[in-house]
This record gives structure tokens, C-alpha cells and sequence, in this order.
């Protein structure tokens, strides 16, 4: 696909995306809107500005850049900016998480959906799945990339830290893994919950290169990006603590665990899309 450049481009599509995943869950009276809405200013970088990839869909992905996402549960976010990108029409939107659906609650693989390589939710297994993908390009001379997008919550799985440490150690260096340091999991805040205490830390001990990044902010999230890129190469993984809000976007969403997996009424709706203009046409 060709990329585009023009920040203020990509934070209009950003603003349909958003409108995409809050009309997703009302549609069909659940899901998950609030990591949804966090994480897409991320999803959109990569799939309109930073990735080589293809939508005329190919589940081996030579020659492309590959994306894995482990916290599944924000499928609404992922299913847009596929559509929105050309890998199956918009209006199959409107048929998410329902009867006899290919967009189901998490994404799978036995329903063919274009763009998606791999089931998830249950937690903790997309960042294996990333790191098998990486080394199977480097044994192929494949030069392109390999993404994996995590949660916070989901750092309390016992696999990921498997991953952690089985990356550096086998030289892992086409991988960019993200972790959505939002704060909030399905039961509350995270510090209360299982404390992650310092990620970066952990990771870095762990021998990962670290970036930061300012996930809701457009500009920031395409120079992080592309600042994690150049790190790639030099024999290590590299990480990015990816900071958003949860429901960013969308006032009345944000920074509470409560919108975590709860879809919004009627009146909810329209308030939301108040606040998301129209910007490519909805579904």
C-alpha cells in the first residue's frame, strides 16, 4: 500500500476508525471499545503510514512487513483499519459479532479473514507467535518487519515473559514489540490488580532496546515508530512502553477500567459520535 505521510491525513483516519469501533459494539451490544479506542492512533501508523504490507492477502507475508495482535479482545480497532485499508469491504462492519460472522469477538483464523494471522485472546501467546514469525523470516532472508501489540494486563501472563527472555537471547532484531501501557485491565486499574511495577526496567533487564511513546498523539507515534525501526539490526528486540488513555477520543470513556468491555446505549452512541467527525464515510 502507499503510505501516506501527512500526519493530520492519518489523524482523520484515526477519527473514523473511532467511529467505527464505538458503532461496531453498539451494533451488537458488546465488545470491547476502551483499549479499542486507546490503541488506534497506533494501528493506524502502522498500517497507513509505517508498514510494507499487501491487502491482497497472503498469510505467509513474504516480502511484507507482519502484524500480531496478542490483546485479541480489541478486535474492533483491528477489523476497522483492515477494512479501512482494503483487505475486505467496509460494510462487513456492520456484522460484527454476529450470527455466522467473520468478525467475531476475537479474531480467528478458521473464519479467512483477510489480514489476520493468528487467533487471539487468550492472553499472553501473540508476542511466541511474533518472535516465531521473526526468525522464520531471517531464515528466509526476508528483510521486513515484525510487529506484536500487548497489553499491560496482559504482561501478567507467565508466557510473555518466556518470550522476554527467549528474544534477546536468539538475536531477535526484526521485531518491534509494543505493549499498551494503558493502565486499566477487565477488573481495575492494573497497579492494583498485579502490579507490572517498571516494564521498561524488566525488559531492559531482559536485554530489549526500549522506546517510548506517547501513543495518543499522532505525530509522536509515527517518530517513535520509525525511531524503533532504526534500532532494528543490531543483534537485540526492541520494545516500545506505549502510553494511551483508555476510550481515548471519547470524554466520557476515558481513563476508567469500566469501558473496558462495555458497549455504549443509544444515547451513549450518539454522544460519542458527536465527538468523532465523519471524516471517510461510515459503514
Amino acid at each position: 500500500m502507499n503510505q501516506i505521510k501527512d500526519i493530520e491525513q492519518l489523524k482523520k483516519i484515526a477519527t473514523q476508525v473511532r467511529r467505527d469501533i464505538v458503532r461496531q459494539v453498539h451494533g451488537c451490544q458488546s465488545g470491547h471499545p476502551g483499549g479499542s479506542l486507546g490503541c488506534t492512533d497506533l494501528l493506524v501508523a502502522l498500517f497507513f503510514n509505517i508498514m510494507k504490507h499487501n491487502n491482497q492477502f497472503n498469510m505467509i507475508g513474504e516480502g511484507e512487513d507482519l502484524f500480531f495482535l496478542s490483546n485479541g479482545h480489541i478486535s474492533p480497532v483491528i477489523y476497522s483499519v483492515l477494512a479501512r485499508s482494503g483487505y475486505f469491504d467496509v460494510s462487513e462492519l456492520a456484522t460484527f459479532r454476529k450470527l455466522n460472522s467473520r468478525l467475531q469477538g476475537h479474531p480467528t483464523t478458521h473464519e479467512h479473514l483477510p489480514g489476520i494471522r493468528m487467533s487471539a485472546g487468550s492472553l499472553g501467546q501473540g508476542l511466541s507467535v511474533a518472535i516465531g514469525a521473526a526468525i522464520s523470516k531471517k531464515l528466509k532472508n526476508d528483510s521486513c518487519m515484525v510487529y506484536a501489540l500487548m497489553g499491560d494486563g496482559e504482561q501478567n501472563e507467565g508466557q510473555i515473559w518466556e518470550a522476554v527472555q527467549f528474544a534477546p537471547h536468539h538475536k531477535v532484531d526484526n521485531l518491534i514489540a509494543i505493549v499498551d501501557v494503558n493502565g486499566q485491565q477487565i477488573d481495575g486499574p492494573t497497579e492494583q490488580v498485579m502490579s507490572n511495577r517498571n516494564l521498561a526496567n524488566k525488559y531492559s533487564a531482559f536485554g530489549w532496546q526500549i522506546v517510548y511513546m506517547d501513543g495518543n498523539n499522532m505525530a509522536d507515534v509515527v517518530t517513535s515508530l520509525n525511531k524503533a525501526k532504526e534500532l532494528c539490526g543490531k543483534g537485540v528486540p526492541v520494545v516500545i512502553m506505549m502510553k494511551t488513555e483508555m476510550g481515548a477520543g471519547v470524554d466520557f470513556m476515558m481513563g476508567s477500567h469500566k469501558w473496558h468491555g462495555v458497549a455504549p446505549n443509544d444515547e451513549q452512541l450518539q454522544s460519542a459520535l458527536a465527538q468523532l467527525e465523519e471524516t471517510l464515510g461510515d459503514y
